[in-house]
């Protein structure tokens, strides 16, 4: 159903929309870089801790995402704008909620997490802005979703590009004063992202009532139906489950970090996971791409063709990554430069990041098996692996870190431990095809 022409074509568009909104967080920890060490370090937690909370609405979205699939595939497509406009109304709930836990005081409470009073101030001022951003974020994984659902990745591209510019433009302004805006810090970055969230959800809905069909998908009647709600529930729980442990896990990491290693060693942990967001770019989109392939060739009846297609895709994620690898370890501090000028900094964190190097080719191939088994809509057995793999990956990150107290370059070695197992897991329910008649 898919040639390779094809993966190539839905992914990258996708791809593309991930490394400009990757943009946005290179820009903010760039800048931040610029301000301080404590600023660069607390930037890395307080995303963290607003990603963890984002995987309410993006795991929600992913459920749409594979019954958006499905339903394309199976051409049912009057089904589609229903289950977006659901998506976005039910989300709007948890996001408005959200915020009001935030301000009346739940922040304050996650700063007893650090042992840092630098470190824990900054990352308050960060959230005290960025919370707002939910209602903004929710939709917009909704939107995207949709059109990842239904092939339709070009739209992406475009969006992102008009977020990382307003970002790029406001975090010049916010963090340092300049542009006659007030000098913020990392608040300021804070209130950038959420703007940039804004007018990303302003274009999808401009976007979407001047090109889409909304008649052929179902648009035009905005009515809440909880029986759709559930219907996305259904596949969603697990994988928003499954996202939240995920997240809350990658939290614990860098609180040990800051805890038993300290400020420099938490800089260094934010420098290489900002390069790693980025350089898992090609990895990322495959494996969003593959998830609603998959989805598509199964509702199309043409189970035959996901294992080949799997495979396909596995093998240009891997060989995508290799490529990656070779040009970052021929100049690592050169891609280091970009977050700092300190000469100490980039030297520290040369040897953290080729170990993170090594890790990744589990990480091609693995997001792209993890992904599909999702796309198969089994979800629960994704949540399933997703806690023996963090189980394992918890239990070593504290014998790493906690126990042993080992330096950062070791610490960084708990990505072989997760992708390597998740790696192994999703390859065997795959080749079991216990999902060949899995109805959603």
């Amino acid at each position: 159903m898919y040639s390779n022409k094809h993966v190539v074509k839905i992914s990258l568009p996708i791809l593309l929309s991930l490394l400009a909104q990757n943009i946005i967080q290179v820009i903010d920890t760039a800048f931040l870089g610029r301000v301080g060490e404590v600023e660069l370090g607390a930037s890395a937690l307080a995303g963290i801790i607003y990603i963890a909370i984002y995987t309410i609405g993006f795991g929600f979205s992913m459920g749409s995402q594979i019954l958006i699939g499905r339903r394309n595939g199976e051409k049912k497509f009057h089904q589609i704008g229903e289950i977006v406009i659901q998506g976005i109304l039910f989300l709007l709930v948890p996001a408005l909620l959200l915020i009001a836990v935030f301000k009346l005081g739940f922040s304050d409470t996650l700063m007893r997490l650090f042992e840092s009073e630098n470190v824990s101030e900054a990352v308050s001022d960060y959230l005290d802005w960025r919370v707002y951003g939910f209602v903004f974020a929710f939709a917009n994984s909704t939107f995207r979703a949709f059109y990842i659902g239904i092939a339709r990745t070009k739209v992406l591209t475009i969006n992102s590009l008009v977020m990382a510019l307003v970002n790029l433009v406001l975090d010049y302004g916010l963090i340092f004063g300049n542009f006659g805006l007030p000098e913020m810090g990392i608040g300021g970055a804070a209130l950038a992202s959420v703007i940039a969230e804004a007018s990303s959800t302003l274009f999808f809905i401009v976007y979407t009532r001047k090109t889409v069909d909304l008649e052929k998908y179902g648009f035009r009647r905005i009515t809440f139906k909880w029986s759709v709600v559930k219907k996305v529930l259904d596949i969603s729980i697990y994988m928003m489950l499954q996202y939240l442990l995920s997240i809350v896990t990658w939290l614990m990491f860098f609180v040990f970090i800051e805890n038993y290693l300290g400020e420099r060693s938490l800089a260094v942990t934010n420098i290489v996971r900002s390069l790693y967001t980025i350089v898992t770019i090609p990895s990322h989109a495959l494996g969003s791409a593959v998830n609603t392939m998959v989805s598509n060739t199964i509702g199309a009846g043409r189970q035959n063709e996901v294992l080949n297609l799997i495979k396909r895709v596995t093998l240009i994620s891997l060989f995508s990554m290799l490529a990656i690898i070779l040009i970052v370890a021929v100049a690592p501090r050169l891609m280091i430069h970009i977050y700092t000028n300190d000469t100490s900094l980039i030297d520290d964190t040369v040897a953290p990041l080729y170990v993170l190097l090594t890790s990744l080719p589990f990480y091609a191939i693995g997001t792209v098996l993890f992904s599909a088994v999702s796309g198969t809509g089994n979800t629960q057995r994704a949540l399933f692996y997703e806690i023996i793999t963090l189980s394992g990956y918890v239990l070593y990150t504290w014998l790493i870190v906690v126990y042993l107290r080992l330096s950062v370059g070791w610490a960084w070695t708990t990505e072989h431990v997760y992708w390597g197992q998740l790696m192994f897991f999703s390859l065997f329910y795959l080749r079991s095809k216990k999902w060949v008649h899995k109805k959603i």
